[in-house]
């Protein structure tokens, strides 16, 4: 299928590669050039600007956006919608506020113009893993694209479906179509708290462990832990087994006391809309509304549980400490 992909960052690159490499045709678009040539030496149609970016595509175009969210979203959709006409599709792959999706998805409505929002979830190791998808907005829009979610997203991956559970379904492929316009994003932001909370927990676990051999505590009960290995340990048959525990135990073996980070742990967003989102449904959320003021406090002083945090952040997501001057 022929595609668009604008943003050409640390994932939208890598998606436009994966959609190359599963033999579809990308017309790419960024505000870099050279980043833009890099991709066309790899096989993409590079592009210009956004008008000769859609006179690249055939009607119906499709195309998918990777920038960051907020204005910066609003302005490359509604500049690129200005190019495209009824029938095509714009999908927003950000992490946009899902209310933002239910408004911009009403303006395009009114051109005939399909917005789709797709919360992606992967890092910077999605090219090689894939990355799971959580689409919203029209259904026959999103079933159009789904040779795109299918070559994007991991596949089974040998995992088999959950017991209980009738084999079929997308969600098996790790793509899921969850409802009308802002239903992916919402799903994408409940992932990002549930992050948080997750994160947060292997981060004060590993403290403690790392605190066990405090001269506060009597002697006898001292416990000189390499915390490396414990996190090797875990990651081979404990029930605490996961993706973020590999970041940890791989962050740990290159860096044991891991100081190398400071402990300055941003919040992209989807932590504060995730809490807030509880708040106007009036549902208790304790752990990831302390996870998220834990990484507030991160600010102001740091312990071992936030350059943990830092490091699960760096290796997931390639997101960097920010400069402190």
């Amino acid at each position: 299928m022929q595609i668009a992909m604008l943003g050409l960052g640390r994932m939208g690159a890598n998606m436009a590669r994966r959609l190359l490499q599963g033999g579809h045709e990308c017309v790419v678009y960024d505000r870099k050039p050279e980043t833009v040539a890099q991709l066309v030496q790899e096989g993409a149609t590079g592009a210009a600007s956004l008008a000769e970016l859609a006179d690249r595509l055939t009607p119906p175009r499709a195309a998918w956006i990777m920038v960051p969210a907020g204005a910066m979203t609003d302005t490359t959709v509604m500049e690129l919608a200005s190019h495209f006409a009824a029938g095509d599709v714009i999908v927003d792959g950000g992490n946009s506020h899902f209310k933002d999706d239910v408004r911009r998805a009403r303006l395009l409505a009114e051109r005939g113009i399909v917005y789709l929002d797709a919360g992606t979830s992967g890092g910077v190791w999605g090219l090689e893993r894939g990355y799971c998808l959580m689409v919203g907005g029209d259904a026959a829009a999103a079933k159009r694209l789904e040779t795109v979610f299918r070559t994007l997203a991991p596949g089974p991956s040998g995992i088999p479906p959950s017991p209980g559970r009738e084999p079929g379904g997308s969600a098996e492929h790790g793509y899921l179509h969850c409802g009308p316009a802002g239903a992916g994003h919402f799903v994408k932001m409940v992932h990002n708290g549930i992050e948080y909370g997750l994160m947060q927990a292997y981060a004060e676990g590993f403290d403690i462990l790392r605190n066990a051999n405090s001269e506060a505590l009597p002697t006898d009960e001292r416990y000189p832990f390499e915390l490396a290995d414990i996190a090797e340990l875990w990651r081979r048959g404990s029930v605490v087994t996961s993706w973020l525990l590999d970041l940890s135990a791989a962050a740990l073996a290159r860096q044991p006391d891991l100081s190398g980070y400071s402990g300055f742990v941003q919040d992209s967003g989807e932590g504060r809309w995730t809490v807030q989102a509880a708040i106007d449904e009036a549902v208790p959320a304790e752990v990831l509304t302390a996870a998220l003021y834990a990484r507030f406090r991160s600010r102001q002083e740091h312990s071992f549980a936030e350059k943990m945090l830092s490091a699960m952040r760096e290796g997931f997501g390639g997101h960097v400490e920010p400069t402190r001057k």
